[in-house]
This record gives C-alpha cells, sequence and structure tokens, in this order.
C-alpha cells in the first residue's frame, strides 16, 4: 500500500481486506444480538429491565454514554480510576433492583472481583462493558447476567454494538431497521483506503462523512448494518488484537507510556500540556483520541480525581494498523516534545492498572 506521507497514524479506520481471516476467529458469542451502537444496546436493554432504582456507571467513563442512558434511569457513579485499584466498592452503593455497569477500563481489569461482588449481591443486575478489550480472558469467560461491546472502538467495522448473556438470560432485539450512519461511515472507511494508498481522494470529503456517519449513528438501538453483520464473524479478530498488544509494549519499551490491550496511555501534567501534545502529535500526523473529557458545567461524575485524571490523559493510536516504523516514530514525537522545565520531573506514565 502506497500512503499518504507523512503517514496518518490513528483517527477513524479504512477499511482493507487483508483484516479478514481465511477460516474466521469463531470469537462471537454463541447467542448474541448485534445493535448499531455500545449505547443504544445498553439503552434497548435499560427498557428492557426497567429497573426500580439506580444505574451505577463508573466515574472514569464517557459523559456523552453517561447522559444518554440518563434518559432511561436515574444515574450514581462510583469511584473506578485507570489506576492499581479497580472499582472502589465502598463508593458502589448499589441495593436491590439496581443496575451497576462495570467497565474492563483499557483492557487492564480482571473480572474476578467483580465475580466476588456479584455473588454477593444476587439481587443487583451487573452489565459488563468490554468495549476495550472484546476478546479478554475476563469476557470470554464472563460470569455476568449481561455483557456488551462496542465493536468499533476495537475492530475495523463502521458500526456494531455487541449484546450477550453469559449466564443465558433473554437479551432484547434491535429495534426498527439499520440506520444510514453506518453506511456513511463504511463510504468513508473505503475512501480513506484509497487516500491512504495514495489514490485522488481528499482527505476532507471522507473526514465529512465519518463526521456525518457519527452524528447520525450517535446512540442507534436498531441493528447493525448488513456489512458489519457479515464482516465480523470473518476477521481476524484475535490477531488484529495481538498486533495491537505488540504495539503498545513496544512503544512503552521507548516512551514512558502505560500498554494495554487498549492502546496505550499516557499522562501529561495538565490539561494545558496535554492539549498542547495533542496538537504536536496531530503536526505530526499522529491522532490521538481523549478518554474521556468531563466538564463541571455539564453532566460529570462528581469525582474530582477522576476530571483530574481525564483532563490530562491521551490514549496513544497504536492499533493493528501501526508498523515497527510507525511505532517509533510515535515514539519520537513524544520524546520529542517540547517538555515544560516546570512543574515537577519529566512527564509520568500514566497509572498502573
Amino acid at each position: 500500500m502506497r500512503y499518504a506521507v507523512p503517514r496518518e497514524i490513528g483517527s477513524e479506520f479504512h477499511w482493507d481486506p487483508a483484516f479478514l481471516s481465511a477460516a474466521g476467529d469463531d470469537w462471537l458469542p454463541a447467542r448474541h444480538e448485534l445493535y448499531a451502537t455500545g449505547c443504544g444496546a445498553l439503552s434497548s436493554l435499560l427498557r428492557h429491565l426497567n429497573p426500580l432504582g439506580h444505574l451505577h456507571i463508573p466515574s472514569y467513563f464517557c459523559m456523552g454514554v453517561a447522559e444518554a442512558l440518563a434518559a432511561d434511569v436515574p444515574i450514581a457513579f462510583y469511584r473506578h480510576l485507570p489506576d492499581d485499584g479497580g472499582p472502589q466498592w465502598e463508593t458502589l452503593h448499589a441495593r436491590d433492583g439496581d443496575v451497576v455497569l462495570a467497565q474492563n477500563l483499557f483492557g487492564r481489569d480482571e473480572g474476578e472481583p467483580w465475580n466476588d461482588w456479584m455473588a454477593a449481591h444476587p439481587g443487583v443486575t451487573v452489565v459488563e462493558d468490554h468495549s476495550h478489550d472484546p476478546l479478554s480472558a475476563w469476557a470470554r469467560a464472563s460470569r455476568a447476567p449481561y455483557a456488551i461491546a462496542s465493536m468499533r472502538k476495537t475492530l475495523p467495522v463502521p458500526d456494531g454494538g455487541l449484546m450477550w448473556s453469559p449466564t443465558g438470560r433473554e437479551i432484547p432485539r434491535p429495534e426498527g431497521r439499520a440506520g444510514d450512519g453506518a453506511q456513511l461511515k463504511l463510504a468513508a472507511m473505503l475512501l480513506k483506503s484509497a487516500w491512504l494508498d495514495g489514490r485522488p481522494v481528499h482527505k476532507e470529503a471522507f473526514r465529512a462523512l465519518q463526521q456525518r456517519g457519527e452524528r447520525t449513528l450517535l446512540g442507534s438501538a436498531g441493528p447493525a448494518s448488513p456489512f458489519t453483520a457479515a464482516v465480523l464473524p470473518l476477521l481476524d479478530a484475535k490477531g488484529l488484537r495481538q498486533r495491537g498488544i505488540d504495539n503498545a509494549l513496544a512503544l512503552a519499551a521507548e516512551a514512558p507510556v502505560r500498554a494495554g490491550p487498549f492502546r496505550a496511555q499516557f499522562l501529561c501534567f495538565s490539561t494545558t500540556e496535554r492539549d498542547a501534545l495533542l496538537r504536536h502529535l496531530a503536526a505530526e500526523g499522529i491522532y490521538a483520541p481523549v478518554h474521556w473529557r468531563q466538564d463541571p458545567e455539564g453532566l460529570w461524575s462528581g469525582d474530582d480525581e477522576a476530571a483530574e485524571l481525564a483532563a490530562c490523559m491521551l490514549t496513544i493510536p497504536v492499533d493493528h494498523r501501526c508498523s515497527a516504523d510507525d511505532v517509533r516514530r510515535i515514539g519520537k514525537a513524544l520524546l520529542a516534545f517540547g517538555w515544560p522545565a516546570e512543574p515537577g520531573p519529566a512527564p509520568s506514565p500514566a497509572p498502573a492498572a
């Protein structure tokens, strides 16, 4: 493949038939439903459960999803930060009839603590969110009543919110028909592939399609697109996952990042420094997402520590698309950033998890 110079790293996925496996991975749960979005799957499940109490959400979480779910059920937050501690159980005040969303944050958490908590709270329904690592050991051996994963966060598909019940409970079906959002995003993926191959495609054209598609897709509880439904079973999902993990580990050997199944995380001293680093990386053709901004003027977790981490954290896009040269380029760009003399020492890695 011939790439634009400098080759773009990160941003939205493109489509490449090389992502397919000759035999398929056979990794999807035997019984599942495939929604357009993970948020839509969660919303549909909440309407199906009709909980008597609250939905409890991690404090380090996507506030856009939290706001959408708040339309279905009152929400409360418990502390779960990207650190060594996992969920802080003393902050999870769930009662019988409540629903708790358990998150495998950046793919670094383990399921056993949640298994113990579920055993001690049989009247609470736990829904696991495996969007950051749908092929983890925890996801494959889940004991939760329900589990979901937003497929387009880790795999090159335009949409897809997977829902299954590890314990065999009834799961709701998607509502209505597949919308236009995925078609717009698929068109963008194809055009981006052509652009990366050096064809006469303007970047602005597929970026506009991506953005329109994402806005149209936002929170959809409809079914996944026919493309995603057909392609998911054929993807080399395990191979794509492993390449991303290997890339993250290789970057961690060169730069102060925290490697994990979901990319690599970098912790800056401040929001100002983080945003300056974002601009620096973008100038090098490296597009790093932020997980996730919290606005104290809007809906936020109320957890100052979670908000402070969210204000300084950056996710480095070392997914399956990156070559060894790309990883070295990212490392050089991180180390070349003009770190301020004050305050404090050299930039620190994201907290271990």
